[in-house]
């Protein structure tokens, strides 16, 4: 778990923690909508007792942490830091895995798969309006569905095979293939008619 509390984040916890009256209490760690663009990271009080089950332990300086255990891949390279300004200070956490985890070899093939649409193929798909995203997979082949300037489009096909389906097949080498299950019969919002 690499999830960085910096020392002036532990103290101002740990002050906030004492406030409470509560032996043994703690904080826990999680994200609501992990993996989604809603992703937010929260901080919570964490009484003994009221951990989940499948959190993380972290035995931190000055208070135990709990991690939300499905959020743990989510909060690789997180950091909760405390500022001191003129109105008292500002607690941060910064988790830039919240919205989309890193993946390595060992990730899920749709995890995988997600993390490739969302970073390499919809900022470009964007600047027409469009986007794609998974829906499941089916023996290893991806099962797709196109939205906005996309759905409809004439040139969708060629952005299927040229684009998408090149970009994934090359970066995950066990995807066996992808489809389109996507009706373009409505060409409302299409960016080519």
């Amino acid at each position: 778990m690499n999830i960085t509390f910096t020392e002036a984040a532990q103290k101002y916890l740990a002050n906030l923690l004492e406030k409470q009256g509560v032996e043994g209490i703690g904080v826990r760690l999680f994200v609501s909508n992990p993996g989604t663009p809603h992703a937010e990271t929260c901080l919570a009080y964490c009484k003994p007792g009221e951990e989940k089950e499948g959190d993380l332990k972290m035995e931190l300086e000055y208070f135990p942490c709990h991690v939300e255990g499905v959020s743990e891949p989510f909060l690789d390279d997180a950091m909760v830091d405390f500022a001191e300004d003129k109105l008292g200070g500002q607690l941060t956490i910064k988790a830039p895995n919240a919205k989309l985890p890193k993946v390595n070899d060992d990730s899920p093939l749709d995890m995988k798969i997600n993390y490739f649409l969302q970073m390499e193929v919809n900022p470009g798909l964007a600047s027409h309006g469009g986007m794609v995203s998974l829906v499941e997979l089916e023996d290893d082949v991806a099962i797709l569905q196109f939205g906005g300037g996309c759905q409809g489009c004439a040139a969708v096909d060629l952005t299927l095979k040229d684009g998408v389906e090149k970009t994934l097949m090359e970066r995950i080498p066990e995807l066996k293939g992808v489809r389109d299950v996507t009706d373009h019969t409505n060409t409302d919002n299409a960016f080519y008619k």
